[in-house]
């Protein structure tokens, strides 16, 4: 692709988002019915393509068992209130009735208090005693100190998420983690993330990550594009992770590593045109935020907008559209894309002639 002159000094490529991109219909169409939405990273399976992001305002163990049950994969923040406080329902209700001004200072009080690793137990524990696949979340800088009682607690995936995780973190001033160690000693699968090139991808894939996230997560609460500049249109993001996916296959011999779209995936249509692009699956947060029973109680953050320095996130009201069954499954009572997520992928696949995701990752698009 062509290089666009920005000024006499500086040249850049020009990237899409999932807003300047549309799925072409095909030949072939098929009834919603008879399309498969499962897909598998290591040996879990899950029937939806959908990992709720691990936010407090999205996941608590009680929501993260119910989408467990619902056939996708609830992934709990072990840096957030459920791991700081023995019963954060209150403090939640109080997040939940600040004023806009004052949410960021009071969000930084309430996460000031220190992370405790029983409770991390505890609630990796409530969440497998329920019967479904148990996954939880660290930042880079919390894997060390916690990953000890992450595994202990029987944890079946372990997220490493950040704004940008890279394989080759340099620094002066402490050890960094070195994640290609760390991942070869654990017995439980990895997955890593965000990064959004393919060079930064291709690097994670080579740590031994069983799947990478692609984006920077946060999409609707996050403020990073405005607070460091930093940002990468999802959708060519998307397709050059997929193609570091697609060499990594080659170098490694046939080691294939899951493409995880983050961020800016906020309708149906998002989630369509992720896999369109080469995701195997997505991780969403602000449609879970909108189902009634999500702990933010129609409000949305995640943990960017309580950095202690430098907030690159904020709490906004999103409301709620309905249960989160309704979210995932419908009836849809609104024409937004905001509910009955799984039944708009399925008919988008189905309207394209595809039976399941790794077929629909051919189709084709259109630069809007």
């Amino acid at each position: 692709m062509a290089d666009i002159e920005i000024g006499t000094a500086k040249r850049g490529r020009r990237a899409y988002s999932f807003d300047d991109i549309a799925i072409v219909p095909s030949r072939r169409t098929r009834d919603p019915e008879e399309v498969s939405t499962a897909w598998q990273i290591d040996a879990y399976r899950f029937e939806l393509p959908v990992i709720a992001a691990p936010m407090d305002s999205v996941m608590s163990p009680e929501t993260a068992i119910a989408l467990g049950k619902h056939g996708g994969l609830g992934v709990l923040d072990l840096e957030g209130l459920w791991t700081r406080y023995d019963n954060p329902e209150k403090l939640l209700d109080e997040v939940a009735g600040i004023e806009g001004p004052l949410a960021t200072k009071r969000l930084q009080e309430i996460y000031a208090e220190p992370i405790k690793a029983e409770l991390i137990t505890a609630r990796l524990q409530q969440m497998r005693e329920s019967g479904v696949t148990v996954a939880g979340a660290l930042s880079p800088q919390r894997t060390k100190q916690f990953a000890d009682a992450v595994v202990d607690a029987g944890v079946d995936l372990f997220v490493i998420r950040g704004t940008t995780v890279s394989a080759e973190h340099v620094s002066g001033q402490t050890e960094p983690l070195n994640l290609k160690e760390f991942i070869y000693e654990l017995d439980v699968p990895v997955i890593v993330g965000g990064c959004a090139t393919y060079q930064a991808a291709l690097h994670l894939m080579r740590t031994g990550a069983a799947g990478v996230l692609v984006g920077f997560g946060g999409g609707a609460a996050h403020t990073t594009r405005s607070v460091l500049g930093i940002s990468v249109p999802m959708a060519s993001a998307v397709a050059d992770v997929a193609a570091a996916r697609r060499d990594y296959l080659d170098e490694s011999g046939g080691r294939y590593v899951h493409v995880i779209a983050d961020g800016s995936i906020g309708r149906s249509g998002d989630i369509a045109k992720a896999i369109a692009c080469g995701a195997d699956a997505v991780m969403i947060g602000s449609p879970f935020a909108r189902a009634v029973e999500a702990p933010g109680r129609g409000f949305h953050w995640g943990a960017e907008a309580w950095h202690p320095d430098l907030p690159r996130g904020e709490r906004v009201d999103i409301g709620t559209v309905g249960d989160l069954e309704s979210v995932l499954f419908g009836p849809s009572s609104v024409p937004d894309g905001t509910m009955n997520l799984i039944g708009a992928l399925r008919r988008a696949m189905a309207t394209t002639g595809y039976t399941d995701l790794k077929e629909f990752q051919r189709v084709e698009v259109v630069v809007g």
